[in-house]
């Protein structure tokens, strides 16, 4: 759901970009405090969660030159508004898109560069707050057990894909430089893009109950659904009478938050860390030379209705790895595959870069407000 230069007008994209640049910078406070609650909560490390968040922004990246077929000639990729929520966090997910969208328009070419707000405000904004918005939703109605996480995972995922669609509809209203009639994009946009949401639900349900089953500390979403049993002892095995922790089964419902957590030893990541990184390796340097080729939903609608002539020529066409293949490589495998593995690897920096830097600035914030509390003279010192 790319959208092209010269699909929206001037007007419209400078308006959506001065609401992307507003979401953006409310996100980044937001992920500060996410950053530091995910810490706390799985008690890895303040220093190690703003790697995870880089990790799931460079998987979105690579899943997405994962275009899956939908319908006759037309193909559907993940958004991923609703993996990132999910696993790291709204405002969090809200970066790792934009930070997404960012490398693909200007490293490949995929989405104008103009457009970018567009883009930013239809695939990172509206995904996230529609998807987690949904999913808290649900997570309270259901029962309190992991399995219900990966259920609204699945609806939360399958929703925000046709709401991103009716969003650009909106917009393409608004500012639409072709002559066409609003109805039938909006029939064709969200007819389209329910069918490549289902694809988008199972990527996003199955990736949530694949880390829920190794780590379920580490989901974002899932914080504060499980917590240990606790075991009453004899007063003989404990004089205080106080309550024993012991470890919950799988699915056991919850009866409270964990809030032992900050105590608790911390847990390394690595192999986490490491299986992501290697699966984000083998889809966008391996599967994604057999992705489908046909146009997406944007794309085929956009052929379909008489918008796609009006598309512009990308700023960076030229660019050495413009459509996700190495320039000067003439085997379209290796190319591919290459390219694939750039983008994961720039992505990976930019977003680590993004939040190691804002984990940083919490951190240097927390510090120069304990510091005059700790100034102050106690009453003996006076």
């Amino acid at each position: 759901m790319h959208v092209p230069d010269g699909f929206i007008n001037a007007p419209v994209s400078v308006a959506t970009g001065a609401v992307a640049a507003a979401a953006v910078a409310v996100s980044l406070r937001g992920a500060r405090r996410e950053l530091a609650g995910a810490a706390q909560g799985s008690g890895t490390g303040a220093e190690r969660t703003a790697p995870l968040a880089g990790l799931v922004a460079a998987f979105i990246f690579a899943v997405q030159m994962l275009n899956f077929p939908v319908a006759a000639g037309t193909s559907g990729h993940l958004l991923g508004g609703a993996l990132a929520a999910i696993l790291v966090g709204p405002y969090t997910g809200v970066l790792c898109v934009s930070v997404v969208l960012l490398m693909q328009g200007v490293l490949f070419a995929d989405g104008g560069l103009t457009a970018l707000g567009v883009n930013i405000t239809d695939m990172a904004i509206v995904t996230t707050v529609v998807a987690y918005a949904l999913f808290r939703g649900l997570v309270k109605v259901l029962p309190r057990r992991r399995r219900s996480i990966t259920v609204a995972s699945f609806v939360a995922a399958l929703v925000s894909v046709p709401a991103a669609a009716m969003a650009f509809t909106a917009l393409y209203a608004l500012g639409g430089t072709a002559d066409v009639p609003i109805g039938k994009v909006f029939a064709a946009m969200v007819g389209v893009h329910v069918l490549i949401g289902i694809g988008e639900a199972a990527i996003t349900a199955l990736t949530v109950g694949a880390v829920i089953a190794v780590r379920p500390d580490l989901v974002y979403g899932a914080r504060g659904l499980t917590a240990p049993l606790e075991l009453r002892t004899s007063p003989l095995a404990a004089p205080d009478g106080e309550p024993v922790a012991a470890p919950a089964p799988a699915d056991e419902p919850a009866t409270a938050p964990a809030a032992a957590s900050a105590a608790a030893p911390r847990r390394s990541v690595r192999r986490v860390w490491l299986a992501g990184l290697a699966a984000a390796l083998v889809c966008a340097g391996g599967l994604s030379y057999y992705a489908s080729a046909s146009p997406d939903g944007l794309e085929k609608v956009a052929q379909d209705q008489g918008i796609a002539a009006k598309a512009k020529d990308h700023a960076t066409k030229d660019s050495p790895l413009a459509d996700y293949s190495v320039k000067d490589i003439t085997d379209p495998r290796l190319a591919g595959g290459l390219a694939g593995v750039i983008g994961v690897g720039a992505t990976l920096a930019a977003g680590t870069g993004v939040f190691v830097v804002l984990r940083r600035r919490k951190s240097a914030g927390a510090g120069e407000a304990a510091a005059p509390a700790a100034e102050r003279p106690t009453p003996e010192q006076v």
